[in-house]
Parts: structure tokens; C-alpha cells; sequence
């Protein structure tokens, strides 16, 4: 009798159960004290059955059990090994590595956190507090919008205060923006692969995505010209730093060719440029500088800061059109929060908001090679200073099977699917490396993806 089962028979003489509950049972109680490990390969159905003095059927109904609870395999030509159950991971709030929701990672800094601390306290000691509770004309106060003209101005040296709105968050400016320049049943122009929100803004706003094909250096400029010549789209969107999911950043050309596009066919451009501010390389100039009549440029503070900080920056290419813009705004958000704007602007100010984001820089930095560690062989798609990863899957796992695996193991993807505006996505997933509290739940989540990938599950199996 083999080694992993050498106890079994005695066991199952005293056992009441049905064998094959029994043989399951077994399985997880000897993976449970370490006399199984992932990886171990069990006898065949043929050989199980003979050495346990069992029928083939009661023990092809024992393996069968085992692939329901998630604790082996059993693919044709590799035979049947063990697979074990995997801890949940730790979630900020809830019960697995949340690796769905693209959050930055929070910095472990006590320093960086008690400075955030006193400044926060330093503010509402000495701030007007009625007038933060009061009702205020949308776009923030002077001061809100001198400190983001100054936050944008190392990608946009002529960003000024009379063309900015201070708004809560970036999906409230998109929202705003494609109700003002498109009607129900018009056209928008995206990328292949684009943030889920803006697909779910189209469908409520019943304004039509069309699809421009993505490469690695950005959208097909062809096709944008050609539906710039036959459907009359009424903006195009683009995402051209970190491309959420992909993390590609759009070329210098690509980004000079689309802006000159754009110029002749007199097409707005909206420039979602949530993870402008993460790399520190030089980065190719903003379509707002190459086409500054045509674009507005969008950024905010939940990549570059944290997710619960609902503060966004819009810049409008003329004034006359951000009053416009705060007027749209104004009718379906009625203002951002006085005190969130105030503390935003409280930290560009005092240097507290770069310190975070150097802060968050290296924790993308450390997790990035942990990524790679991991997953390298499997081509993933990463940047150094973005938290969000791009992994192509191939073999026998379909992108949804995979991700809802994970999911059962306590670690959560995004299938491509959620991301894809020509219904025809690639496989592949996003994971975001911000979610994990912690470097080591980081480490463990991504180490489980990678034991997930080189030894796919039954699609079906699910965890006890």
C-alpha cells in the first residue's frame, strides 16, 4: 500500500460513514496534520481501490468528492494529486485579499501616518468650521483651486486656477462630462480595454462606446479617424498613463497623432489621467498640452493618495467652458465636501499629499517584485510604481473559471470581460496589488495565483 493511504483501510473499517465521504474525509483531515502536502500525487482510481478493498465506483465517487471540496485534481495524462485548501487572506474589512477594487496600498509608516494625523488635527483646529458645513458654489474655493493648479502643473505647466473645478472624485467629472458633450444614442469613442465605470456610465446615460482597438502603444489612430469621419462620435476617451487594466502608457507619437485627429475633426477629448502622477520617468506630454483647446484633463486623489479620498481636479480648456462643465456638475453631485476639499488642499500645500505618494510609490515598488517573483513565468504586465497588473492566462483555465476560483480561495480578480467595450476581450485578468493590508498577504495572494496557475483546479471544484 502507498505511503499517503497506508492508514486509510484501518481507518475506514471503523468508520460509519459511506466509504466515499469517508476516503474524502481522510484527504482533509491528512492535508489538515501534514501527511499531505499540495503537489502529492494519489494512487489511481484502480490502485485505490485495490489497496483499500473497495469497487472502482465507490472510490471514483471518493475522488469526485474530493475535486467538489477543492482538495484535488484529476486531469488525463498528469493522474490525480493533491491540490489543498488555501487560508483566506486578510481584507481590509472584510475576508479575503481584495484584489478587485483598485485601491493604492497604505503605506505602514508611522511617521507618514502621525504627520497625516497633526495636519488633519492642525486643520480642523483652526479652520472655520460653520463655513465648512455650509453650502458653497461648486468648483471649491479659491484657495482649493489655487493648490490643485499648482498640484497640476508638473504635467501641465499651464494649468490655472480660473480653468479648474475641484470635484468629489473622477467618476462624477465623467459622469458630468459625456451627459454635457453626448446625447442618448450618441457616440463616444474608448479604448478596447477600458475602466469599468465608464462602460456603466454609458449604459445610464444610454450613450454609445465604440471601440477603438488598443496596441502597445495606445488606441488605433486609424480607426479614430475613421469614425471620426463616418459615425460623428462626440468625444473620445482616453486613459494614457498606467491604461487601466493593461498598465500600458500611451506613446509620445501615438499621443501627438490622436491629439492632431482630434484637432481636425474638432473632437473633445476627455483625459482620464487618475495614475498620471505615480511614475516618477519622464512621461510623454498630456493630450491637454497637444490639443489644450480640446481636452478636458481629469485627475484625482484616490490612486495617489486613497481610495476614500473623493477629490478630483478637472481642467477645462477655457473658463468659459468650466463654468459650463461646473453647471452639469452642480445638477448631479451639488458640490464636493467642503472638508474633504479643505483637507486635500491642506496636504498639496504643506507637502503631506507628495510625502504620501512617495510613500505609496515605494510600497508599489516593493510589491511590484514580489509580482514578478511570482508570476514573471507566466507573462505578466506590470509597471514598478503601479499597483495594478495585467496577467494573460493560457491552458486549460477560461478567464471566468479562474477568477471565481480565486475568489473561492479568498483572492479577487477582474476578469477581462469587465473591462472590454468591443465584446471581445483577451484572456486575461487584473489583480490589483493595493488591496492586501499587508507586503506579506501581498506575498501569500500572489503566491496562491501562481500555484493556482501551475496546477489548475477542476473549472468546477469549489472550498469547504
Amino acid at each position: 500500500m502507498t505511503k499517503p493511504t497506508a492508514h486509510w483501510r484501518k481507518r475506514l473499517a471503523s468508520q460509519d460513514r459511506p466509504a466515499y465521504l469517508a476516503i474524502a474525509d481522510l484527504i482533509a483531515e491528512d492535508l489538515r496534520d501534514g501527511r499531505l502536502a499540495a503537489r502529492d500525487r494519489l494512487p489511481t482510481l484502480r490502485e485505490l481501490a485495490d489497496e483499500l478493498q473497495l469497487n472502482y465506483t465507490t472510490v471514483a465517487r471518493a475522488y469526485a468528492e474530493a475535486r467538489k471540496r477543492g482538495l484535488i485534481d484529476s486531469r488525463a495524462g498528469f493522474g490525480t494529486y493533491v491540490r489543498g485548501k488555501a487560508p483566506a487572506l486578510p481584507l481590509r474589512g472584510g475576508s479575503g485579499a481584495e484584489m478587485t477594487m483598485n485601491l493604492p496600498p497604505e503605506p505602514h509608516d508611522e511617521a507618514l501616518l502621525a504627520r497625516m494625523h497633526d495636519s488633519a488635527a492642525d486643520l480642523m483646529a483652526h479652520s472655520d468650521l460653520h463655513a465648512l458645513l455650509r453650502y458653497q458654489d461648486f468648483g471649491g474655493t479659491a484657495e482649493d483651486r489655487e493648490a490643485g493648479a499648482r498640484w497640476l502643473q508638473r504635467r501641465l505647466p499651464q494649468a490655472s486656477a480660473d480653468r479648474l473645478l475641484v470635484c468629489p472624485g473622477i467618476h462624477s467629472v465623467l459622469t458630468a462630462l459625456i451627459s454635457q458633450l453626448a446625447r442618448p444614442g450618441e457616440l463616444l469613442c474608448v479604448d478596447a480595454l477600458a475602466y469599468p465605470g465608464l462602460k456603466a456610465i454609458g449604459t445610464q446615460l444610454g450613450v454609445q462606446l465604440h471601440a477603438l482597438p488598443l496596441d502597445d502603444d495606445g488606441p488605433d489612430v486609424e480607426a479614430f479617424e475613421h469614425a471620426c469621419r463616418t459615425l460623428s462620435p462626440k468625444a473620445v476617451y482616453c486613459n494614457p498613463t498606467l491604461l487601466n487594466p493593461t498598465t500600458a502608457t500611451m506613446s509620445r507619437a501615438r499621443r501627438e497623432a490622436l491629439a492632431d485627429v482630434a484637432l481636425r475633426f474638432s473632437v473633445p477629448i476627455i483625459e482620464d489621467d487618475a495614475y498620471g502622477m505615480l511614475p516618477t520617468e519622464r512621461l510623454p506630454p498630456p493630450l491637454a498640452v497637444l490639443a489644450p483647446d480640446l481636452t478636458y484633463y481629469v485627475t484625482g486623489f484616490s490612486k495617489c493618495l486613497g481610495a476614500g479620498l473623493r477629490s478630483a481636479y478637472v481642467l477645462a480648456p477655457h473658463a468659459r467652458l468650466a463654468q459650463r462643465l461646473a453647471g452639469a456638475l452642480r445638477a448631479t453631485t451639488v458640490m464636493a465636501s467642503p472638508l474633504t476639499n479643505a483637507l486635500v488642499t491642506r496636504w498639496v500645500n504643506d507637502g503631506t499629499a507628495d510625502a504620501v505618494l512617495e510613500a505609496i510609490r515605494t510600497a508599489c515598488r516593493e510589491r511590484h517584485a514580489l509580482a514578478l517573483q511570482h508570476l514573471g513565468p507566466w507573462g505578466v504586465v506590470a509597471h514598478p510604481e503601479c499597483f495594478h497588473l495585467w496577467l494573460p492566462l493560457q491552458g486549460a483555465w477560461s478567464v471566468v473559471e479562474c477568477a471565481s476560483y480565486l475568489r473561492t480561495q479568498g483572492v479577487a480578480v477582474v476578469a477581462s470581460a469587465a473591462f472590454s467595450t468591443d465584446g471581445n476581450p483577451p484572456d486575461a485578468v487584473r489583480i490589483c496589488l493595493g488591496g492586501p493590508a499587508s507586503l506579506d498577504d501581498c506575498d501569500r495572494a500572489l503566491r496562491l495565483v501562481a500555484e493556482t496557475l501551475d496546477h489548475p483546479l477542476h473549472p468546477h471544484a469549489t472550498v469547504m
